[in-house]
């Protein structure tokens, strides 16, 4: 890791967003709440939430970050989910990477619970992917970073 010891502890803020692209009869019965393995938002809204908190134990060079806040928005679309992911804390360093785990570890949930509705007849995925995974804002004491 980098030593970030003589940076200033600042407001940071960053928002991530990806998408799922599944059946549209898959995204109707997450919509309708009827996927066997349970409520589908809810769940990825958990395991992103717990993604972020421990972006560190699974990113190598990722220092620990006391995470302020965060909130896991999903769109339902035909053919797809897009989640938005924002993070923010008071530290050293940025909170991009907790951000994009974030997104990443929610659209995974959320192919586990609907992967059975996914599945061809030879037991592949060949409408499910997850795409466009990418941060689109950074702020660092309220001052927005490409």
């Amino acid at each position: 890791m980098i030593d970030i010891g003589s940076k200033a502890t600042v407001k940071r803020f960053a928002r991530a967003r990806g998408e799922i692209q599944l059946k549209p009869r898959t995204v109707e019965l997450i919509r309708q709440g009827k996927v066997d393995k349970g409520d589908v938002i809810t769940v990825a809204r958990v395991a992103g939430t717990n993604a972020v908190k421990g972006t560190s134990a699974l990113i190598p060079m990722c220092h620990p970050i006391p995470i302020d806040y965060v909130g896991l928005d999903f769109e339902p679309k035909k053919d797809s989910v897009q989640c938005v992911c924002q993070v923010q804390a008071r530290h050293r360093t940025g909170v991009e990477m907790e951000a994009l785990v974030g997104t990443a570890t929610a659209l995974l949930t959320i192919w586990d619970m609907v992967k059975y509705l996914e599945k061809d007849r030879a037991g592949q995925y060949p409408d499910t992917k997850i795409t466009n995974i990418q941060v689109t804002e950074k702020t660092k004491n309220g001052i927005q970073r490409a």
